[in-house]
């Protein structure tokens, strides 16, 4: 059995593979129970867990109740009742035990992520904004590689190269938001295609609804399915009448905030 170092440590590393865990902590128990107060386990947002906290049903509808709260991103304490007698404000397991056990669920997540494709007008305050707001600030350029830290000194990382290969190779998961603001279709086109592939939070479109309109078309005839389609915003951006370009990226980062808060 890990200990509780080796459990804190395998949490650390899964939040930095960018993966949401809740870290279960087995606050109180009362009567008969598989372990004591302070026994952990990290949970996965697909249910995979490292450590225990006493296997069996209980543990089964502790993952249960891990995947919800992940889904919902709130951490809870939850009361299981190992009994078979029910009881209200518990989690029936099925158990024999005869006890309780309460548990928090720490949800957990990385430091929320904003890829920026394209170095333009907009890229430049919707950075430094994102920066503000807490978001680690990945640049993807095109292979010209004009730009660097002058213009993006806020950034952790500035990428250079072919969108379709660099948008390949990086990894994206539900804690990241992509913004495609190059301005050449073809660019766009090719972060757009591979982006919505992975299943990022947020995916977000700049240019006109004409140009949007015929991207998605383009999607949809070479496969794309809907589900992959359902986090694209595209025009991005609320409403709020913005012109200039810090103006459109507070109008993006402000639909960024809500879609992270209300996903």
């Amino acid at each position: 059995m890990p200990t509780d170092s080796e459990i804190l440590d395998e949490a650390a590393r899964l939040l930095g593979t960018r993966t949401r865990i809740a870290l279960c902590t087995v606050i109180e128990k009362k009567g008969s129970g598989p372990r004591d107060a302070g026994a952990k386990m990290v949970v996965c947002e697909d249910g995979k867990t490292y450590g225990t906290i006493g296997g069996g049903n209980f543990e089964r509808a502790l993952i249960d109740e891990c995947i919800k709260a992940i889904r919902e991103r709130k951490s809870k304490t939850v009361t299981f009742n190992l009994s078979k007698e029910p009881k209200e404000g518990t989690v029936a397991t099925g158990m024999v035990c005869g006890g309780e056990s309460t548990v928090f669920v720490d949800v957990m997540e990385s430091t929320p992520r904003l890829v920026i494709a394209g170095t333009g007008y907009v890229a430049q305050p919707l950075a430094k904004l994102a920066s503000i707001a807490g978001f680690e600030v990945v640049i993807v350029e095109d292979e010209r590689g004009a730009a660097g830290k002058e213009q993006f000194p806020t950034a952790g990382k500035i990428v250079a190269g072919e969108f379709a290969r660099v948008f390949g190779e990086l990894e994206l998961s539900s804690n990241d938001f992509v913004v495609i603001a190059h301005g050449e279709q073809e660019h766009d086109y090719a972060a757009l295609r591979k982006a919505v592939e992975k299943n990022p939070a947020y995916v977000g479109l700049l240019g006109s609804r004409t140009k949007a309109s015929i991207l998605i078309q383009r999607l949809r005839e070479e496969g794309v399915g809907e589900a992959q389609l359902r986090t694209l915003h595209a025009p991005l951006g609320l409403e709020i009448g913005a012109q200039t370009p810090e103006e459109i990226g507070i109008s993006i980062l402000a639909e960024i905030i809500q879609c992270r808060r209300q996903h």
